[in-house]
Order: C-alpha cells, then structure tokens, then sequence
C-alpha cells in the first residue's frame, strides 16, 4: 500500500508542476502580447536623390552608386573630350576620373589615384 501512495503523490506533484509551467507561459504570453503588438516606428521619409551636374554625355559611361551618406554619386568613368568633367574630384591611374565626396575608396577599383583636381 505504501508504493501506492508515494506513486499518487508522484503524480500529483507532477501534476503541479505542469500546472506551474502553464500558468507561467500564460502569464508571460499575456504580458508580452501588448509589447508584441506595439506599433512599429514609422519608417523614415525617404529621401530625394539627385545626379550631379555633370555633363553626362561628356562621359563614357553613366554608372551611378549610393556613397556612405546616402547621396547618388556618378561612378567614375572616363572622359570622351579627353578633359576633366565639371564635378569631377580626382583622376584615376586608369585614366578615369572619380566624382567621389570622400576620399577614402577613391578610385580604388581603378588603379589609385593619379592626382586629386582642384
């Protein structure tokens, strides 16, 4: 009879603990729901990118890509009349010339820099 009764207390003390458990998840999907449900942040206005000034049909070609500040700069290229483009910030030693507003990465995917232009 002893074994009896130690497996009924078993039972009932298991019985408790799974019902400890599932108060404990109901309670925190309870709690966490409101925060679950929170409104996103709306998302920023999006931004107008314009192309530089450059004469674009000076130019070999009419690539574009978004700088670490998030303005559309023209990719470098070369020159058809043989002269630096107006906006133009560096040449390249390919002999492109680079329109970058920083001057980390300039002209990295064309041999370096040549020469910086005023």
């Amino acid at each position: 009879m002893p074994r009896f009764r130690a497996a009924v207390r078993l039972d009932k003390t298991k019985k408790e603990t799974m019902r400890r458990v599932f108060c404990a998840i109901a309670a925190f999907l309870y709690v966490g729901m409101p925060i679950a449900q929170a409104k996103a942040p709306e998302p920023l206005p999006s931004q107008t990118y314009s192309h530089p000034t450059t004469d674009e049909a000076d130019l070999a070609s009419h690539r574009h890509y978004r700088n670490k500040d998030g303005q559309d700069v023209h990719a470098p290229s070369k020159s058809k009349a043989g002269k630096a483009p107006d906006g133009a910030s560096a040449q390249c030693r390919d002999g492109s010339y680079s329109f970058s507003q920083h001057r980390r990465g300039t002209c990295s995917r064309h041999g370096g820099i040549a020469q910086w232009l005023p």
